[in-house]
Order: structure tokens, then sequence, then C-alpha cells
């Protein structure tokens, strides 16, 4: 669609409508998924704003653990509704939970640093720590479409037991939207700074004798100049259909396919060969000064998934599944090696190509008995899953000039090589799961579950390493105590173990290419939610202890080294407050406290990219003189953090506000949803964290705007 016709389309709706111009959207959470797919007229009562808030009552996959209620889910937990998404006008990762203060962002939706997330001073692993539905995809360089999601589910801390290796930051995990019941059919038109236009068709129904057949296919098109890249081109198609085959028999298939590409990114900011102790003072976010059209980032995702799940009885269930997905990546990106307070730097240009694909295939049998007393809760499964990774042997990684951050960069390097990808690596995981939840009595239960898992990673290039270990047990205990039926009280232990790294061999490392062992964390939690008509709460005192990973630097060397432990102990709280009908008003917070500690050389050294306090909140007011308005802002405080191990190097904390508005009502017969949102109101330029010793400028000031039409 033409871009004047596609503003006049979404200004004529806007007028159709009546939406206010210069409001703002709530930054809150949204109506339950069964409630998003046609949207009537909101009025002001109590139910419409009952569904908002941590979302206690929604069940979470837990991987070995089946699905449970956050509430019943002795971990901390997030779940991020699919209308939230919307509201907030999400476009990267750690937009996404904006609102958990256990969260920091340290994505970017246009570069290759989009899939970089830290959860308690932890960042989750690209390469095992991103599920959708539940299964496993290589995240790195992946910018998901968020508008194809039902909800996004945060599992904190080690996912051993649950997930198999990983490192202990966490799961992201996607939920895709599912057929309906009843035929759907939606159509958004988007509008985002600078100049993104996004048009997304939602359908979904069920067909055939007594409604047999389930389908829901979504598709969206984005293309334009976002605000710090040059350019974005996306296609996204993704299909979900079900077969009830029998009344005890479901077929389900899923399936996403995006190709994505992006030009003139986000470069990165490398602090490895800095020579002074402040940081430079911080520039905007604006692409401006930074990339050209030389540059791109291009991927390619697709994923398919098939399962059956069969209900023996009402107490009993066997399924299986089983998924392969594939990513095909091409990067031109620039490194900008920062040496001094004065923003000068040395740009090094890396223009190579990846592919990940991976394979996984489960069954899991969930059950319910008694013995005497006591009641269990059954799950145990078998799993296998295998990655393989290749990358280029004859990419391009060289110094192509030196700039400062201050001034447009002049440097350009365009791709010419036909890349040849080569085996690199390749990682098989065989595992036997099974857990028992023992009702004690009607308020006391235990859990006690265990995997076991034989574990093979194999390095082919530069050099041929390999590990092995067979019959590595990660186990978890909790004890579940609730005072009332809509409260829980538990104390939980959990075990993990990490794939070991393969050192870069670009960056100058003494040991590059070398396959390090598998690191082991430990994870103790203490914890409390509680659901209440007017109000919902979470707390959690936590303490992780994880083999310590870091570069070792010594004058020109850098050695990738495994030393000593990184400790993470910290508490957090949520909570939503509703006063009566309009107003509600949600906050969480972190205080996190990190150090190296036995035998590491940075020993009581603060952890790399930590923050000590984390803080967010948000009000939002249902307008009760314009029925379906609703109004809000959030803001979000992240403490300092240490740019390196060795603690030489701090950036300042940072505040973030944001503003927004939804405003639902009917036209011609059809529900209509119109949606505002202004990032960074303050227009705050701060340094954001990636990875040990690289920085990103914050995101600027930006606005986007949409118009859904459902029939």
């Amino acid at each position: 669609m033409p871009r004047r016709s596609q503003l006049a389309a979404l200004a004529q709706l806007a007028v159709l409508t009546g939406f206010p111009v210069g409001t703002t959207l709530a930054q809150e959470a949204a109506p339950a998924a069964g409630n998003a797919q046609s949207l009537p007229t909101v009025t002001v009562s109590a139910t419409a704003v009952d569904d908002a808030g941590l979302q206690l009552d929604k069940k979470t996959s837990t991987g070995a653990l089946g699905s449970r209620t956050q509430l019943d889910t002795p971990y901390s937990t997030t779940i991020v509704t699919g209308e939230d998404l919307a509201d907030r006008q999400v476009s990267k990762l750690g937009d996404v939970f904006a609102m958990d203060a256990s969260v920091t962002d340290n994505s970017n939706g246009y570069n290759s640093w989009s899939s970089y997330l830290s959860v308690r001073g932890l960042q989750i692993d690209w390469q095992n720590g991103f599920k959708i539905n539940g299964l496993p995809f290589v995240a790195y360089g992946i910018t998901l479409p968020y508008e194809h999601m039902e909800q996004v589910e945060l599992l904190k801390g080690l996912p051993g037991f649950m997930y198999g290796f990983a490192t202990p930051g966490g799961i992201v995990n996607y939920v895709t939207k599912k057929p309906t019941e009843t035929f759907t059919a939606a159509f958004e038109l988007g509008y985002r700074a600078a100049n993104v236009w996004s048009e997304h068709v939602d359908l979904g129904g069920r067909a055939g004798p007594d409604k047999m057949f389930g389908y829901r296919l979504n598709y969206t098109h984005e293309e334009g100049t976002p605000y710090n890249a040059r350019n974005i081109n996306r296609d996204t198609v993704s299909l979900a259909l079900d077969a009830r085959l029998t009344k005890d028999l479901t077929w389900t298939f899923d399936s996403i396919y995006q190709d994505r590409r992006s030009t003139g990114q986000m470069p990165s900011f490398s602090f490895w060969t800095y020579g002074d102790t402040a940081l430079p003072a911080t520039v905007s976010g604006r692409i401006r000064n930074f990339a050209g059209n030389d540059q791109h980032l291009n991927t390619n995702l697709q994923l398919y998934t098939t399962g059956l799940r069969y209900q023996v009885n009402p107490d009993w269930a066997v399924s299986t599944n089983y998924s392969f997905n594939k990513v095909n990546r091409s990067r031109n990106e620039s490194l900008y090696g920062m040496l001094n307070q004065a923003g000068d730097y040395t740009d090094t240009r890396y223009d190579t190509a990846q592919n990940q694909q991976v394979g996984q295939w489960q069954a899991m049998l969930e059950g319910k008995f008694r013995t005497g007393q006591f009641g269990h809760q059954v799950v145990a499964g078998l799993s296998w899953q295998k990655q393989i990774d290749r990358y280029d042997d004859n990419g391009f990684g060289q110094q192509i000039g030196i700039g400062n951050i201050y001034e447009p960069n002049t440097n350009t390097y365009f791709s010419s090589t036909a890349f040849n990808k080569v085996r690199n690596s390749d990682i098989t995981q065989k595992s036997f799961f099974a857990s028992d939840t023992v009702q004690l009595t009607e308020r006391w239960s235990v859990l006690a579950g265990l995997r076991v898992t034989n574990y093979e990673q194999n390095g082919y290039v530069p050099v041929t390493s390999s590990y092995t270990k067979n019959g590595v047990i990660t186990p978890t205990f909790a004890l579940m105590f609730k005072p009332v039926p809509a409260a829980t009280v538990y104390a939980s232990y959990v075990e993990a173990l990490e794939p070991g790294s393969i050192v870069p061999t670009v960056g100058g490392y003494t040991n590059g290419g070398q396959l390090l062992s598998p690191i082991r964390s430990k994870q103790y939690e203490l914890g409390v939610k509680a659901d209440q008509q007017k109000w919902s709460a979470t707390a959690a005192l936590f303490r992780i202890e994880r083999g310590a990973e870091y570069d070792s630097i010594n004058g020109t060397e850098r050695t990738r080294v495994q030393d000593g432990l990184s400790i993470y102990q910290g508490l957090e709280l949520a909570g939503v407050y509703r006063l009566g009908p309009q107003w509600e008003f949600g906050g969480s917070a972190m205080y996190l406290d990190t150090y190296y500690d036995k035998g590491n050389a940075n020993i009581d050294n603060r952890v790399v990219g930590a923050p000590n306090l984390v803080l967010a909140g948000r009000v939002s007011y249902r307008v009760p003189f314009v029925p379906g308005l609703r109004i809000g802002i959030d803001g979000k405080y992240t403490g300092n953090i240490k740019v390196n191990a060795t603690n030489t190097l701090q950036a300042g904390g940072y505040t973030v506000f944001n503003l927004g508005a939804t405003y639902s009502t009917r036209v011609a017969g059809k529900d209509v949803t119109l949606r505002a949102a202004l990032n960074n109101l303050t227009n705050r330029q701060y340094w954001g964290f990636q990875y040990e010793n690289y920085l990103q400028p914050g995101d600027p000031r930006s606005v986007s705007v949409t118009a859904r039409v459902a029939f």
C-alpha cells in the first residue's frame, strides 16, 4: 500500500472513531486472551479491570513440570499477554518485560543483539534460553513477530530440570496464537517512528463436522525507516492447525516463517581497549552518525512443530511432539572499538554468515492418583534434542577506518563474499525426566523432580574438540503452603548445567576456538504469591551460585577462563492494586547483590552487567466520560552497572518514562481499537549494557500508532 494511502486510511479511521489527538497509551496488562479476539465497546466496570495485573491465574509452561498456573508454580514467573504487547506497541525483546524489575534490557530490535536480555543480572542463553510453544529455537539475531503471540512467558532463574542445559538467567517462551472456537478476522494498520509502516491480518476459526478442524493464520508486512536503522523489510506468516480426531485424541501443527532484512543498523560499542576510567558523554540512539546502507542484518526463521495428545481418562494424558527450526543469518556490522572519553574509535567491520538448526522430539505422561491420604500429580517423559551450528570459514573481519562518535561515520565496506558455511559445532541431549507433586494436606504439598541427561558437545572449526558426559543429574525440590486458596508460599531448590562456550576466533583470544567445559549452577528461592479481587502481589528471595566464566586480560593478551563462582542474590517484589473501576496502580522492584567468589581473580567485585537496584511503576486510568478510553504513564529506573569484571568502568543508572492510550469502540457494527504509544518521553540519553565490555546508546524518544478493525 502506498505510504500516502496508508496515512490517509489511518487518519480517516481516527476521525470516524473520534480518537483524541495527543492521547497516550496505558502500559498495563490487558484483557485475557480469550477476550482479545473481538473487543466490544469498553464500559467502566470492575470486570474490565480485573483481567489486568500479574495474571497469576493464567497457566504458564514449565517444561518437564507440564502446565501450571503462575500461582501454583514454586518459581518466580512472569506472563505478558498479547493484548499488553499490542497496547504498548512492543517492537523488541527488552520492551516485552519492561514492567518487570528483574529484567534488564540488553537488546536492539534491528541488529545482532536483538535476543540479549538479563534476568536477575544473568543473561539469557540465546542458544537454549528461548522457546516457541515450549519447544527450542536459536534466537540469535531474531526479533520475533510479537503481533502473532497469544502471550510471552518468563521463567526466572535456573531451568535445568524443566528444560535441560541452559544458562541460569531463565527461559523465555513465546506462545503463538491458536485456533478460535468462533470465526475471527481482523486487520491492523500501524505506523512507527521514524517512518515504518506495517499491515497485519489475523484469521481464525473452526470448520468441518462438529468443528473438528481449527485454524489460525497471521500475516504481517513491515517496511520503512526505523529510528536506529536505515531500513527494515519484514514478511512474517504463522499458521496454527488442530484436529479433534476423536473426543480424546487431538493433533496440532504450528509453524512460523519470517524473512527479515534490515540495513544501516546500530553498531556495537566495544570497551576492551578503552583507555580512560569514565565513559564518553552519552549520544543519541538515532542512527544519523553511526551506520550507512553498506551494513545489514538479514535473517530467515523457519519453525515447524507437530504433536499428538491423547486423554486416556480424566486423570491421565499422554502426549508427543516433534519440532524443527532453522535460522539463517547474514550480517555486515561495524564494531566500534572505543579508545577514550573524547569518543574516538577504531571501526572494525565483520561480514559473516551463520546457520543453526535444532530438532527435538519429546514424549510426556501426565497423571493424578492417590496413595492413602496423599494425592500425587506426576509428570514423566523422554526428550531428544540436537543442535547443529554452521559458520562461514571465509568471512571478513578487519579494521576499515577510524572515527568519533560525535561525528558522522564515513567508512564503508560492502559485502562481496560468497560465504562458505562449514559445520562448526553440534550439541546432542538425550534425557529422562520425572516429577511428583505430593499433596500432603489441604494446604501443604511437596515437589521433587529429576532430569538425567546424556550430553555430547563437539567442536570442529578451527580445531576439533569434544565433551561428553552421561548421566548428568539436575534435580529440583520445592515445599509449598497455601494459607488461603488464592495464595502460595514456597521454598524451592534447583540445579542446572549450561553448555560450555566456544571461545571466539576473533578478538585476539589466546585460546580462540577452544571448547570450554559446561558450567554448573544452583538456585535457592523463597517466595510468596497472592491473587485477590482488588490486588495481586508476589515476592521472592533468591540466591544463585554460578560457575564464573570471563575474559582475563594480561597486557595485550586476552584469554577466556572459567574460575571461581559468580553469586547473585536479592529480593524481588511486584504488585498491582485496583482502586475502584477506573484506577490501577502497578509496580515492581529488585534489589540485587552480586559478586565474584572462590578463587576468581576478581573476587568480591560486582558481577558484570548486574544492576544493584531496578524500580518500575505504572498508573492507568479508564476515563469514565469517554467509554473505551484508557490512558496511563509508566517508568523504569535501572541502576548503574559494571562494564567489566575488574570493575574499572561503570555505566550510570537511568530512568525512562512512557505514555500511551488505548481506545476501543464500534464503527458501522465493527469492533475498532486505536492505540498510541510515546516511548522515552523525556528523550533520556544513556549507555545501555549489552555484554561484558559492550554498550549501546539508549533508544531515543519515539511514537507509534495502530488502528485495528475486527470483522
